[in-house]
């Protein structure tokens, strides 16, 4: 045989593997909802009657009819 030889120890190699998990990550989109009241002028045409009395004379005869 031909002797023990001394091994030669090489610096190591890393393999990496890669595994990936999902994670959630909750995004919050606030919504504003806004009701509106638009106020609409609309005439309301209002008529009140006034009743005056009216006297009309004829004058003085001056004839005998």
């Amino acid at each position: 045989m031909f002797g023990h030889t001394r091994p030669i120890i090489c610096p190591p190699k890393h393999v990496v593997r890669d595994r990936f998990i999902p994670r959630v990550v909750p995004y919050i989109h606030p919504i504003v909802r806004i009701n509106r009241f638009n106020i609409v002028n609309v005439p309301r045409h209002i008529y009140r009657p006034i009743t005056r009395n009216v006297i009309v004379d004829p004058g003085y005869p001056s004839k005998c009819c």
